[in-house]
């Protein structure tokens, strides 16, 4: 199989889980936009009749829209029954690294406010230390985002200023820029990272999701498992 229909297998299987009436968390990103498809085809089954989604993107937002899927803010619905996104990397304990897609910041809101975080991924994206794969994005204010610098290299890691197509700063919906860091060895502790940075005033949020995923859903050539967070302790 490919990758993209690895990741259509998995998007599929965590459509399954949503139940009409929920209140859903619309992750960002190409897994996320199969998963939108899905539930747009359950809803043309007549299945998904009165759901409404959070998007966590103006990209999602715009997909959605176009899928016909009803949408609302976070302001209208601040508790969720259940989010679905993807991720960039998972790690056995399903600590996950997100931020690739550039909505970082507003995907965390979201899966805070959400009683079930469904991550859905092929198999590609798992790893035994996170950073190993994915640089780790770290969300930063444009003023004064330099001084977010030393604190990354202090860490060990390598941060680089993402660009846009353009060559100007990337800039996520929120309007800030994004440090992709890029640890030589992975990242040995996690949440001694993500403290560290969140110190720096620059930085208004870290791509690192620790203990929020409830469950993984990953697709393989074998088939699609669901991975859950009390199995991996």
């Amino acid at each position: 199989m490919t990758q993209n229909e690895l990741k259509r297998n998995a998007a599929e299987k965590a459509a399954g889980l949503v139940e009409d009436g929920m209140k859903l968390g619309l992750g960002t990103g190409s897994t996320a936009r199969l998963v939108l498809e899905a539930i747009a085809q359950r809803r043309a089954r007549g299945e998904l009749v009165s759901i409404v989604g959070v998007p966590t993107s103006t990209e999602t937002r715009d997909h959605a829209t176009r899928l016909g899927i009803p949408l609302a803010s976070l302001d209208d619905e601040p508790r969720l029954d259940l989010t679905l996104d993807g991720a960039d990397e998972v790690d056995p304990g399903l600590d996950l690294i997100k931020g690739l897609g550039g909505a970082l910041l507003w995907e965390k809101v979201v899966a805070s406010a959400t009683a079930r975080l469904v991550i859905v991924v092929d198999e590609t994206k798992l790893v035994d230390r996170l950073g190993t794969k994915s640089p780790l994005p770290v969300e930063v204010v444009p003023f004064g985002w330099r001084t977010a610098l030393d604190v990354v290299a202090g860490l060990g890691a390598a941060p680089r200023l993402r660009n846009g197509p353009d060559g100007s700063p990337f800039t996520t919906d929120g309007g800030h820029f994004i440090l992709d860091c890029q640890f030589p060895n992975g990242i040995a502790d996690p949440a001694a990272v993500d403290m560290t940075l969140l110190r720096c005033p620059a930085v208004v949020e870290t791509g690192l999701f620790l203990d929020m995923a409830d469950t993984v859903v990953v697709a393989g050539s074998e088939g699609v498992e669901l991975r859950r967070r009390s199995d991996a302790r």
